[in-house]
């Protein structure tokens, strides 16, 4: 039978002797008998803890070596960081991280696993997950199963035991990079970093791929159990037409609680279609990607604004910005996060928001009696307009707070009573 032979020095200290910080070194020699079915090679390669299996390429040339888990394979996609310390569901059902690899910068993911009531819409369309520590086990009563299968039954991507901060310290230097996330040994760094750089977000059109197929009635409200604004509502119910540009589930809760009648429809649906619906106002929701690259939206979205009052929400904010004659450019690293400080110079009151974007509105380009109503506190960015001619307000960042806090969910209400003055004026 083979045996596999260790030998290991060791070294002891005798406080007896004359001099006993001089340790006397002696060797301890083993053998371990192994079964006809193993060879030495397969003995020395098995242990008890999982190995590197996995690599991130970016395209500015580095390799960062991880360990796999949900789904194996090859995947390519832009690389950003998130802030968030909770809320990873929520961010992996997000449609406005389609194209991309989520990397979150808490460094401890997985311990409350997943469960149905934190999906924010119908599958997980984010290209891959990056964190530096998976939890080995889930502690919450909601809890249905963990992170890793959840990641597997949906085929996304996702390592861990990588430097996550060393990684966003290079992405808020450089920018955003692209990255091939891959499982494969069989393909080379140089093959994966070709990948990388044959490959561009910019101009891309994400939208379609995340949008509904056809209209719907949205008709749930915000659970009892998490209702935390409820107070002074009621009165008239308002019509509301919201496009799907990747909209999340809680925003149509959000309006849904505050009394709205929602009929959500896909991107690419007319606004003559609309128009004949002849809704109390219309939301232009948040979705993925470059807002220049879906023309077709900001066509949609002229052909509505004056016509009845309007609410856009992070690439709904954007493409009103440009059907208003503006411009978008991308960011150097985006926003991604629950905690990030928005200003309202209206009434001087800052809110900490929930934001996912990597292009922004440039209030420079705008005409006039547009109205910057928000900016963001870290970097002076514009977070928000109106317009009241044409009864129209807007907002960079996500007011349903999901994940995230609840400072900005008075937009909604704001958006109802924009609705009102129009009614009464008609």
């Amino acid at each position: 039978m083979a045996t596999v032979n260790y030998a290991v020095r060791c070294f002891v200290t005798n406080p007896s002797a004359k001099n006993p910080s001089k340790p006397r070194p002696f060797v301890v020699r083993c053998s371990v008998p192994l079964s006809p079915s193993h060879d030495a090679s397969t003995a020395v390669q098995e242990r008890p803890w999982k190995v590197a299996d996995a690599r991130l390429v970016l395209a500015d040339g580095s390799i960062w070596r991880a360990k796999s888990f949900g789904a194996p394979g090859t995947q390519v996609g832009e690389v950003v960081f998130n802030t968030s310390l909770t809320g990873y569901q929520e961010i992996l059902t997000d449609p406005s991280y389609a194209g991309q690899f989520v990397l979150m910068t808490n460094p401890h993911i997985g311990n409350t696993g997943v469960n149905f009531d934190d999906e924010e819409s119908r599958q997980c369309f984010l290209a891959g997950l990056v964190i530096r520590s998976l939890s080995i086990s889930t502690s919450n009563w909601r809890c249905t199963k963990t992170l890793g299968d959840y990641l597997a039954e949906r085929n996304i991507m996702g390592i861990y035991d990588v430097d996550t901060r060393a990684i966003t310290r290079r992405l808020r230097q450089d920018g955003s990079l692209i990255g091939v996330l891959s499982t494969e040994q069989s393909k080379t760094d140089e093959e994966l970093l070709e990948m990388s750089r044959s490959w561009d977000i910019v101009g891309v059109d994400l939208i379609s791929g995340v949008s509904c197929n056809a209209p719907y009635e949205w008709v749930n409200k915000t659970n009892s159990d998490w209702e935390f604004n409820s107070g002074g509502r009621g009165g008239d119910n308002f019509r509301v037409v919201a496009y799907d540009f990747g909209i999340k589930q809680n925003i149509l809760r959000r309006l849904a609680s505050y009394g709205c009648k929602i009929t959500v429809v896909p991107s690419t649906w007319p606004a003559s279609e609309t128009l004949k619906m002849n809704p109390d106002g219309v939301l232009f929701s948040n979705g993925p990607g470059d807002p220049s690259a879906v023309p077709y939206a900001v066509e949609t979205v002229k052909e509505i604004i004056g016509k009845v009052p309007v609410f856009g929400i992070c690439m709904g904010h954007q493409l009103l910005g440009q059907a208003l004659g503006g411009k978008t450019f991308k960011m150097k690293f985006g926003h991604h996060g629950g905690n990030h400080p928005v200003r309202n110079l209206r009434n001087s009151r800052v809110e900490i928001s929930s934001q996912n974007h990597n292009y922004a509105v440039d209030p420079a380009s705008l005409p006039e009696g547009v109205e910057v109503t928000h900016i963001n506190l870290n970097d002076g960015s514009c977070a928000g307009l109106a317009f009241p001619a044409l009864k129209l307000m807007s907002l960079q960042y996500h007011p349903e707070a999901s994940p995230g806090p609840h400072d900005s969910d008075t937009s909604f209400e704001e958006f109802i009573q924009l609705m009102k003055q129009a009614k009464q004026a008609a």
